[in-house]
């Protein structure tokens, strides 16, 4: 629930061995891939102390790996599966969104249509229109910003209590001015999904999303914990052992992040995003276009997802957090590609970086250009360490900046960090009619990035060696 989008270092103590528990249907991604897969996620974990970590892969539109890592109850000792079910949080959010969305499809509501339509009673109801619910731009504030559950959530509450304490107050900005993330926008949301549809919003959803979809391991959390058989929930004070986390009192999470599930059902979901299978291709234009503001700043977000780019591929995502659990979803609609990864751990960055791994690793395994530019980088570089530099690789330009000063600066400073362990790419994008390309270099114990531009012919115009 609290906002995902920020970097948290956790350094963690050391954790069982993982052994990965396979699912017996993923077996799309070349062997190679998955044992390196294995490997960044025991790595983060460690790193991390989260005890486990569930994901789900789609590769060309569907689930080509699923896999549990870790423990899903540290005492007793219980091994993650992959048909355990996670709580997911925020990722929550793209699924009312589209119920919007459904709704609006079928006449009964309007993305324009004022919140005073179905819920008068609120702040300034006639100026904060449905869009700006579910862009986060209406002003309405948050009423958990918080990364742990305070004493009163732990009580039950009601979405009408949520409305009159936080949507009754006077509003954080003027609607459409700016973007701040609030989940009480949600809470309203779901209060419009069920006066619209003249049903209550788990059902509605169960009949229009997860039905269809086949989405069969969907629990409602704010019903009530999950069961014995899935993960504990657990947080941690500091670096220290992961403690069972406090359950949200009932009616805390509702439409902005009640739902759990197996991540394979959330790679279904994502499926459907790809192919556009649920929703009518306006409506899913209307949710992943980036919301402009008043004075035309973009927000970066759609209606429920983040709207971006990651090393130059389109990018849907959200993250999630509720008490226990962690969660990020990747969607490359583009590439047909998705990655999700829960970790039954509150308050921690370790799903997001599996997934931003993962992702790089196989856009790395799947883009002929780009294993093409990291090979020539980790060449070039190779060549710096010495001294030399192949000069029919450069242009004019670049031939002239590695002079002979240059040169030895370069094998001074990079020479003594030895053999070149891993280059990856990091970022592309196009610029002055050529391909600029990011690199990230390990060697020895050093890390270095590596900018490079290269003209249409393939020469190089710039490679420039930073820290």
């Amino acid at each position: 629930m609290p906002f995902l989008w920020r970097s948290i270092c956790l350094a963690g103590a050391l954790v069982a061995v993982v052994v990965p528990a396979r699912s017996q249907t993923a077996v799309a991604l070349p062997e190679s891939v998955r044992t390196r897969i294995d490997s960044i996620v025991a790595e983060e974990l460690k790193k991390s102390g989260a005890p486990s970590v569930s994901l789900a892969i789609v590769k060309d539109g569907t689930i080509a790996y699923a896999n549990a890592y870790g423990d899903a109850r540290v005492q007793p000792p219980t091994k993650a599966t992959p048909s355990m079910r996670y709580s997911i949080g925020s990722v929550s959010k793209q699924f009312t969104a589209a119920a919007i969305l459904l709704l609006a499809e079928e006449g009964k509501l309007s993305l324009d249509d004022k919140v005073s339509k179905f819920a008068p009673d609120l702040t300034r109801a006639n100026d904060v229109s449905i869009r700006q619910l579910l862009s986060m731009t209406s002003g309405y504030q948050d009423y958990w910003p918080q990364d742990y559950v305070m004493a009163p959530m732990q009580k039950p509450i009601t979405a009408r209590q949520i409305m009159t304490d936080w949507a009754g107050k006077p509003l954080d900005f003027d609607p459409g001015t700016q973007w701040q993330y609030s989940n009480t926008n949600y809470v309203i949301a779901g209060a419009i999904v069920e006066k619209a549809a003249g049903k209550p919003l788990v059902e509605f959803l169960k009949e229009r999303v997860f039905g269809p979809l086949k989405m069969d391991s969907v629990s409602i959390i704010d019903e009530g914990s999950l069961g014995t058989g899935d993960p504990e929930r657990y947080e941690r004070f500091g670096i220290g052992p992961p403690r069972i986390a406090p359950k949200e009192g009932s009616g805390w999470l509702y439409a902005a992040a009640e739902l759990a599930m197996n991540l394979s059902d959330l790679a279904k979901w994502d499926i459907s995003v790809i192919n556009q299978s649920l929703l009518k291709p306006a409506s899913y234009r209307a949710q992943q276009t980036t919301i402009l503001l008043a004075d035309g700043r973009s927000t970066g977000y759609g209606l429920g997802v983040r709207v971006g780019a990651f090393q130059g591929h389109r990018l849907i995502s959200h993250g999630g957090e509720v008490s226990g659990f962690s969660t990020t979803n990747m969607i490359f609609p583009d590439d047909r590609m998705a990655i999700a990864a829960s970790a039954n751990l509150f308050v921690t960055e370790a799903q997001a970086t599996i997934a931003n791994r993962i992702a790089t690793l196989l856009f790395a395994e799947t883009d002929a250009a780009t294993n093409k530019a990291v090979a020539q980088a980790r060449e070039i570089f190779s060549g710096f360490q010495k001294g030399q530099i192949d000069r029919t690789l450069f242009t004019p330009n670049a031939n002239a900046y590695f002079e002979a000063m240059a040169l030895s600066d370069l094998k001074t400073s990079l020479g003594p960090c030895g053999k070149v362990k891993n280059v990856r790419q990091t970022g592309t994008s196009l610029r002055g009619g050529m391909t600029y390309r990011s690199f990230a270099v390990e060697c020895g114990s050093k890390n270095y990035s590596v900018s490079t531009f290269v003209m249409p012919d393939g020469k190089v115009e710039q490679y420039i060696v930073t820290p």
